[in-house]
């Protein structure tokens, strides 16, 4: 059995949300909380917001016990980006690329 949970649409880069994931892939549950509330990066904190959410799914929905689950699968796909322009010399534009991510986390339980 495997809870899930999504979050759509947060305003950061996936390839700076994906470092972030990297580092609790395959962790316990507990493990992975307390790193991500030991990085320092912009994402860690909606992820951790996110295991947090999955971990409930899992206890309220499927009825798993909490100190057995584990990060099974977790990765980002790119959200909407936004286009801005930037005025430069000379009459010029220069486009900015302001990306935000889907990020996905799966839980499961410890045979």
């Amino acid at each position: 059995m495997e809870a899930k949970a999504y979050l759509r649409g947060v305003r950061i880069s996936p390839r700076k949300v994906q470092i972030v994931l990297d580092l609790i892939r395959n962790k316990p549950t507990d493990v992975a909380l307390a790193i991500l509330r030991h990085t320092p990066k912009a994402a860690s904190e909606p992820v951790a917001k996110l295991l947090k959410s999955a971990i409930a799914n899992a206890e309220n929905n499927h009825s798993m016990d909490k100190n057995h689950l584990y990060v099974a699968e977790c990765f980002v796909t790119p959200g909407m980006t936004m286009k801005r322009i930037m005025p430069r010399a000379q009459g010029r534009a220069y486009r900015i690329n302001k990306r935000s991510s889907h990020v996905t986390i799966v839980v499961k339980e410890k045979e």
